[in-house]
């Protein structure tokens, strides 16, 4: 019954989080500079690790689907299937849940521990709302920056799947290219983007309502942390079903 009414509970309070935050997104004032700063830390400060995470997916996209592809003959389909796999799904969910392991634990400890340190309450005492000038800007950044950071996974995982194509199944550039071609149509890129504006709206809003909602000291900041990540992390998963569905039912076109 507890684990009942507190899901209630935070659902609850998530819900007017978001509400004020949209309330408040295009009235003054603007932290134009928290906004750039954010995006810097929250996007440029990611890069690596989507780098990373987007070449190895690539390449082992391509390692498996062409053994298997080998099978009946269409190995000249890998740049295709690696590219289709990256862009539908794959780029936007790992992606998103790099961001919600880096990004969204770090707003929930810097949240988090502004409770602690009583920071938030000076704030208010100095007239400054912070969800205009905290919880705004990190919104806005991870909504820009998300999309982004998924086209980048996106390229990198198609290189790394050429750089296997070409070195382990010995097929030519050209025909993993032309492959990977037909796969970036515009639904499935304007598909491929949907997702991630999402994702990245709900990493922001749970990160900053786990860090605003910070109880019990020092303590209190690791399991906001931890919570942000398990919540954000298997929302992207429920929301990513639900966006699927909705794009096979109406852009993508197929049963």
């Amino acid at each position: 019954m507890n684990l009942l009414y507190n899901t209630i509970y935070q659902l609850q309070e998530i819900t007017l989080l978001t509400w004020r935050a949209l309330r408040s997104l295009f009235r003054p004032p603007m932290y134009w500079s928290e906004m750039l700063k954010q995006m810097d830390v929250l996007g440029f400060g990611s890069l690596a690790i989507i780098l990373l995470t987007g070449t190895f997916t690539g390449g082992v996209l391509a390692l498996n689907s062409a053994n298997t592809l080998q099978r009946f003959g269409f190995t000249n389909q890998t740049g295709e299937l690696v590219a289709t796999s990256l862009i539908r799904e794959l780029g936007p969910v790992l992606t998103c849940l790099m961001l919600a392991g880096r990004v969204g634990s770090g707003i929930a400890a810097e949240l988090g521990s502004m409770i602690v340190s009583e920071q938030i309450d000076a704030m208010r005492a100095l007239g400054t709302d912070p969800v205009k000038k905290l919880v705004i800007p990190r919104i806005i950044a991870l909504l820009l920056m998300a999309p982004a950071l998924t086209v980048i996974c996106d390229l990198m995982g198609i290189l790394g799947g050429l750089f296997v194509a070409v070195s382990q199944i010995f097929q030519a550039t050209s025909v993993y290219m032309a492959s990977a071609q037909r796969a970036m149509t515009g639904n499935e890129i304007i598909g491929g983007l949907l997702k991630p504006v999402v994702f990245g709206f709900i990493i922001a809003i749970v990160g900053c309502y786990m860090g605003l909602s910070t109880k019990g000291g020092t303590v209190g900041v690791g399991r906001a942390t931890t919570r942000s990540v398990v919540v954000s992390s298997i929302l992207v998963i429920f929301v990513d079903f639900l966006i699927t569905k909705l794009l096979i039912a109406t852009i993508l076109g197929y049963d």
